[in-house]
Parts: structure tokens; sequence; C-alpha cells
């Protein structure tokens, strides 16, 4: 006699055993010879030893199914159930533009053309700014976003974030800390969440700050693993502000910027980080090749020192740096400082091993000369 228990928590029970214990009793029918029990948000399976594992193997892509889309239809629970060959990879045909599925199966899509361009792009990049007006759009697809990597556990948090900046109201006259005042203008975030989660596991994230509100104010100091980081309202945000946003992103997290350039609440609009960003892209790119240290390179280029974090997005142009250096016959070296942020040279625990792989290139150089 083997027994074998499933946790069933974090899904919807409706959803696993069906109305009226619907896709419960097809389990039972299809095994008889099983003794299945249910009791709280675990299964309990107690039988022979192959035919347990196999149901718990069935199971378990239901249960991770569900996690991940929230809803399964009784065809294809009967279909997973029934199938003696079951692959890992095994999934019910969906349409490759739904991002969530929500609470009774609601499916979130991205509908514009912009809306699929936010898709798109924060697969292939950390940083993500999406710039329209209310009503485009660009605050529910970041939302859901955020939430199908939480579902697909590609992270363990989200984080929501706005600057303390509001249309013609004052903050210091609302009840409660920094936090509590900020949380009535993060409502739009709040109502995208309502419709993705459903409430009792969207009240068990917020209880354990698996999905977090962390007001600009307070984010220096902190860095954020594993996470989707949702800022809203960046067109209220100082260049000053915006830059420790930026350097708050740690390993395996992605930073989405949402703002309209039309909607600037700061006392002077020229403050504003959103509008300079946009002057800089739409306007001036050849201050961007103009500050590449790529087109600074020449034969007379003393030899580099390259020391990186080991996080693979603060790499960006070194390979391209090295050939070009390469191309001259200059000498290089890399070193990669293990789990540290982007501004990390003057920090401990990464700063002694800074100043000693400086020390040890320098002596190679000067001392070969």
């Amino acid at each position: 006699m083997t027994e074998v228990i499933l946790n069933v928590e974090h899904i919807n029970p409706l959803e696993f055993f069906g109305i009226n214990n619907s896709k419960f009793d097809i389990l039972k029918k299809q095994f008889p010879l099983l003794k299945i029990l249910s009791r709280g948000s675990q299964i309990k399976l107690s039988g022979q030893a192959e035919q347990v594992n196999s149901v718990a193997s069935k199971l378990q892509l239901i249960i991770s199914y569900l996690e991940k889309n929230g809803h399964i239809s009784d065809a294809y629970f009967s279909r997973i159930i029934g199938e003696d060959d079951l692959m890992e990879d095994h999934a019910e045909p969906i349409n490759n533009d739904v991002l969530v599925f929500g609470p009774n199966g609601k499916t979130i899509r991205a509908k514009t053309a912009n809306q699929k361009l936010m898709v798109q792009s924060i697969d292939k990049n950390d940083i993500l700014f999406a710039i329209g007006p209310a009503g485009s759009g660009k605050t529910y697809t970041a939302v859901a976003l955020a939430v199908r990597a939480l579902k697909n556990k590609s992270i363990k948090k989200i984080i929501l974030t706005r600057p303390a900046v509001e249309a013609g109201e004052s903050l210091g006259f609302l009840p409660g800390d920094l936090k509590e005042k900020i949380d009535p203008y993060l409502r739009p975030l709040y109502d995208a969440l309502d419709d993705m989660i459903p409430s009792d596991k969207l009240n068990y994230f917020m209880q354990n700050r698996i999905i977090e509100i962390a007001p600009l104010a307070y984010m220096r100091g902190r860095t954020f693993k594993d996470s989707y980081i949702i800022a809203d309202e960046m067109q209220n945000v100082s260049l000053n502000n915006a830059q420790t946003l930026l350097t708050r992103i740690g390993k395996n997290s992605k930073l989405i910027l949402l703002g309209d350039v039309n909607q600037i609440d700061m006392k002077n609009e020229n403050d504003s980080s959103l509008a300079k960003l946009l002057e800089i892209f739409d306007e001036k790119p050849e201050i961007w090749n103009q500050a590449s240290a790529l087109n600074h390179v020449s034969a007379s280029t003393p030899p580099i020192l390259f020391i990186n974090s080991d996080m693979t997005r603060f790499h960006a142009g070194r390979t391209d740096m090295i050939s070009k250096l390469n191309s001259y016959k200059i000498y290089s070296e890399v070193k990669n400082i293990s789990n540290s942020p982007h501004s990390f040279w003057f920090f401990n625990p990464w700063f002694q091993p800074m100043v000693k792989y400086t020390i040890d290139f320098l002596d190679k150089i000067f001392k070969n000369k």
C-alpha cells in the first residue's frame, strides 16, 4: 500500500473538483481501486504503488495547469485523467494571445497593436517604457504581464509603486502613513489585479507581501530580485528618483514604467524624467552615439579592465567593446563579481574584490612595460 498527498491550496477548489464534485467524480470513477480522499486543501491517494504514482502525476499536471491558467474544462480534465501516456508539456490548446485566465475562466489578452507590442517587448527586455494616454490599456496590460509571470513561477514577487505627486490634491491631509496615502492612487492597479486573481488568493498574496506596495520614496537601499516591478505615473518622477528606481532591479527582475507626458502634475514640467527621456529618444539620437564608448576607441586607447556584476543585462555592449579593442590589439580583462547590483563598487562586500582586481590589473600593465 502506497500513499501520496497532494496540496491544492493555491488553486480554486471549484475548478479542481468541479460543480457538485463533477470532476472529482470523474477521477474516482476512472480509478475505482484507488482510495481518494479530499480533506481541506489536500488530496490523499492510497493504493497500489504504480497506480498511485500514475494518478499523482496526472493530478500534479492538472494542479500546475490551474495555477497557470485558472480554469480547466471538464473535457480536458477527463482527457488528462484518461490518458495512459502523459507528457510533461502536455497542455490544452489555447490562444497564444491569452496572457492570464482570471477567476471563472475569464481570459485576459492583449487586444490592441501597442498592447501586443508590450507583450513582445517585455519578453526580450528587462526594462520597458509604456507611454500613452488614459484608456490605452497600458496599466492593465502591465499588470497582466506581471500576474502571468507570477502564475508561471518565473518570479516570486510583484512590486507596485508610484510617486507621491497628486493631481490637484494634497497627500498631506489624507490619513495614514505614506503607503496608506498612496493606496487610493493605485486603485487602477488593484482593479486589474481583482480581474486576474481570485479574491482569497489576492488577499493571501498581499498579506504575505508576494504582491507589495512600495512607495517610490521608500525605494532607496532596496534591491528587488525575482520580481516584476510596475511603476505608475512616471511622468511625475524626477530624474534623480527615476535613477534610484532603475538601480533597484536585481537578478531575474523586470521593470515596466508607465506614464503619460500630457498629465504631468509636477510644479515644473521640465523636471519630469519621462519628458526628458522622450526628448532624448525622439529628437536627439546623436547623443547616444556620442555617449557610446564604442565610438571613441582608437589605436591610442589604453588597456581596459571590465569589472561587472554577473547579471548578464549589465554586460550590454561589453562583447562589442572587446571586439573593437581586439581589432586594435589593445589588451583587456574581464572580472565578474557574483551577486552584485549594478552600482556595487562603493559598497561591501564588493568593494574589496573590486580594489584587488584593479590593483592586480595595474600591476600587470605597468610592470610589464
